[in-house]
C-alpha cells in the first residue's frame, strides 16, 4: 500500500503537474499585476477612474462585479495576445518545417511503387520466359 503511494508521488506526471501549477500561479500573479497596475490605469485615464466599485444600479452594488468582469476580459486578452498567439505561430512554423504524417505516407507509397516498378523491369528484362 505504501509502495503504491510512493510510486504515485515519484511518478513523473505528478512532478510535472506540480511544477506547472507553481509556474501557473506565478504567471497569474504577473498577468494580474499587469492588468491591475498598467491596463486599468490606462482605462482610468479615458473613463475618469479605473475603479468601478462605487457604481450602484437600483441600490445594488454592481461595481465590484464590473471590476472583476473587466479584469477577467483584460487578463484573457493579455494571455491570448502574449501567450496563445505566439505559441500558435511557433506551432504553425514547426508544422511547415516538418511534413505531416499523410505527406510522409504518400512519399513512402510513391517510393515503394518506384522500387516495385524497378524490380519488375529488372526481372522482366533479365529473364527469357
Amino acid at each position: 500500500m505504501l509502495k503504491g503511494f510512493r510510486d504515485f508521488l515519484v511518478r513523473g506526471n505528478l512532478i510535472e503537474l506540480a511544477v506547472a501549477f507553481v509556474i501557473g500561479l506565478a504567471f497569474a500573479t504577473v498577468v494580474t499585476s499587469f492588468v491591475d497596475n498598467i491596463l486599468m490605469p490606462i482605462i482610468g485615464k479615458f473613463g475618469g477612474q479605473p475603479d468601478f466599485s462605487g457604481i450602484d444600479v437600483l441600490d445594488i452594488p454592481v461595481g465590484a462585479f464590473i471590476n472583476d468582469l473587466v479584469s477577467f476580459v483584460l487578463i484573457a486578452a493579455a494571455v491570448y495576445f502574449i501567450v496563445v498567439m505566439p505559441y500558435n505561430r511557433i506551432r504553425e512554423l514547426r508544422k511547415k518545417e516538418e511534413p505531416d504524417e499523410a505527406e510522409q505516407l504518400e512519399e513512402t507509397v510513391l517510393l515503394l511503387r518506384e522500387i516495385r516498378d524497378a524490380l519488375v523491369r529488372s526481372n522482366s528484362g533479365g529473364t527469357t520466359g
